[in-house]
Parts: structure tokens; sequence; C-alpha cells
């Protein structure tokens, strides 16, 4: 498998996507913070005094979705047409779980804005946090699924 990002030489390249048809691109990316019982209930409870923290990391995670270009040298600056970032309380790690969802009709695909979108959403969830416990731990970000381009529509294994 050859990868779109080097060139002949093995040097690093953006990817030209002139000739690559335009059609309705998504993805689907999540991730979890795990943290301390003590903490979750912080969160949980809306006493972490830095204020609402699922609400403020649903805001980080668009925002950062909008910059992913800024942020990750080789990624094509993107027009979402959408993107819809979901944090919610799950006990069963305890804390936070994030769900992003990006969309944009183009040339190339938007799983970096997915992901991007989780990471920071996940990163403002440690920074709210992190005086009641540093020891969190951001775990399984990555891709559920993808549509739309050249290479088709792709869906993670429910049993990964």
């Amino acid at each position: 498998m050859k990868l779109s990002h080097v060139d002949e030489a093995g040097r690093a390249r953006m990817v030209d996507v002139g000739g690559k048809p335009i059609t309705v691109r998504t993805a689907v990316a999540e991730g979890g913070i795990r943290m301390s019982d003590a903490a979750f209930r912080l969160v949980a409870e809306q006493h972490v005094t830095k204020g609402d923290v699922l609400a403020v990391s649903e805001v980080a995670g668009t925002l950062a979705a909008k910059r992913t270009a800024d942020l990750i040298p080789l990624c094509h600056p993107l027009g979402l047409d959408h993107v819809e970032v979901a944090a919610m309380l799950d006990d069963g790690l305890p804390g936070v779980r994030v769900r992003a969802t990006a969309k944009a009709v183009g040339r190339t695909g938007v799983e970096m804005e997915a992901l991007t979108a989780v990471s920071v959403a996940l990163l403002t969830v440690y920074d709210m946090v992190k005086a009641a416990d540093r020891g969190m731990e951001i775990e399984k970000v990555r891709l559920l699924e993808k549509t739309g381009g050249t290479h088709g529509d792709w869906r993670r294994d429910a049993a990964d």
C-alpha cells in the first residue's frame, strides 16, 4: 500500500485532490476520558469551578474541527457543512465519552476533522477537571465510520 502523503522521493507532501470527485463526505469519531470517582461526581453534579464541562468541551471540539488544517500540517482547509460534538457522562469509565460527526461536500474526507474535534473536546475536559484529578486518561480516540469519496464507505467492526 502506498501512502498518499509521501512523494516518490519519500518526502511529505499535501495530496493533490483537484481531480477527485466532489461528493458528500461524513465521518464519525469517538473517544473517552477516564477519571476518578470523585472527579466524575464533580462533573456530573456540575461542581467544577471552571463551568459546565460537557458544554464547554462540545464547543471546544466544534471550534477545533473548524481549525483542523491549522493544526495538522498536511490537511486541506475545508468548508465544513456541519459539525456535531456530543459529550456525555459515562459511569462505566467513569468519565466522559465524546462523539463527533463532521460533514462536508468536497474532494477530500473529513476524518481528521472528526478526530480533531474528539481530541480537543477530551483535552478540554482534562483542562477543566485537572485540579480534581491529574491522573485522568484519554483513551480510544478512533474513527467509527466514514462515507463518501473514491474509497467509498468504511465502518469499524462492532467488535472493535
